[in-house]
């Protein structure tokens, strides 16, 4: 009787465990499925590079980029991959160029020569550093573009008049299709922090069709903000649309889960005479083991559009 009972009490142990790493094991992979269940559903306008060559003759396609701390710390290398990441597209504005010294305009003449090896003819604008608080928020912006696409129509500016309200005034330029089509204007822009209330800088670009004299904006950037924000509500009403929805475009330290995108708050938002017919983003991790090297060129995935 002494060793049945013994027996009994070590099959209930057993059984006892064998229950509680199931009940583990599929609550991790319930956890599991969770994560990869949303991150499909924020993916949805994640493309390689490869899937983004402009569909037809009389479309411009536009990328965006916060690539951070552009400058000298950019090898050869890294120049060459972001090169190879820009190289589909027609046109390009870049937020984070490093303003302190040189060697941000410099980085920017060296995306510029790569892409003049890699078969189109490219040309670029570098903004002066805007007039930010203190040298440390300060930056500079710049334009690269296929010549054989666009034609730039006057100098690009930095926005004086919304020098005292941003931490870092949008630089403007304007551009004309070269086989014809209407001219447009891109407004670059890189927020204040999402914590020091970025939509105050934001909510001021509405008046931009105003004060432009014209029905074809493009607003481009990193605005820390996802388009669900109230500010941009006043936009949507006067018939602004945003390029990505619920799409996450900054990148987390760590991959977990097969997860590694953090934020929705970077995107391209336009007027309502600016056709759309083909937006996303740039996945240039695509593997957890690539995040590393990813974050090397930027913490930012490029988002773009294709319009008319």
């Amino acid at each position: 009787m002494k060793y049945f009972t013994l027996l009994l009490l070590a099959l209930s142990i057993a059984l006892t465990s064998c229950i509680d790493v199931n009940t583990k094991s599929a609550s991790t992979q319930l956890e599991v499925a969770a994560f990869k269940s949303q991150e499909e559903t924020t993916n949805k306008s994640a493309t390689t590079t490869a899937e983004v060559r402009t569909d037809s003759k009389n479309s411009i396609s536009l990328a965006s980029w916060n690539i951070r701390d552009l400058g000298g710390s950019k090898d050869d290398k890294e120049i060459y991959q972001i090169a190879q990441v820009l190289r589909d597209f027609d046109l390009v504005a870049i937020q984070e160029v490093v303003a302190k010294d040189p060697k941000g305009a410099q980085a920017v003449a060296k995306i510029a020569d790569a892409l003049n090896r890699m078969g189109s003819k490219w040309d670029y604008r570098v903004s002066d550093p805007t007039q930010s608080p203190s040298v440390y928020k300060s930056e500079r912006y710049a334009f690269l573009w296929k010549t054989s696409k666009v034609n730039l129509v006057t100098r690009p500016y930095l926005d004086s008049k919304l020098a005292a309200i941003c931490d870092r005034e949008p630089y403007i330029a304007h551009f004309k299709p070269k086989k014809g089509g209407d001219a447009f204007y891109i407004v670059n822009f890189h927020s204040r922090r999402f914590d020091a209330h970025p939509e105050e800088e934001i909510k001021h670009f509405i008046k931009y069709p105003e004060r432009l004299q014209t029905r074809r904006v493009i607003i481009a950037g990193d605005f820390n903000l996802d388009e669900k924000h109230k500010v941009w509500d006043d936009f949507y009403k006067q018939g602004y649309k945003n390029a990505l929805s619920e799409t996450k475009t900054t990148l987390k330290l760590k991959c977990k889960y097969g997860m590694y995108k953090n934020h929705a708050i970077d995107n391209i938002y336009v007027t309502k005479d600016v056709k759309m017919t083909k937006t996303g983003s740039i996945d240039i991790v695509e593997r957890c083991d690539q995040l590393d090297n990813a974050r090397t060129l930027s913490d930012h995935l490029p988002v773009y559009i294709e319009f008319q």
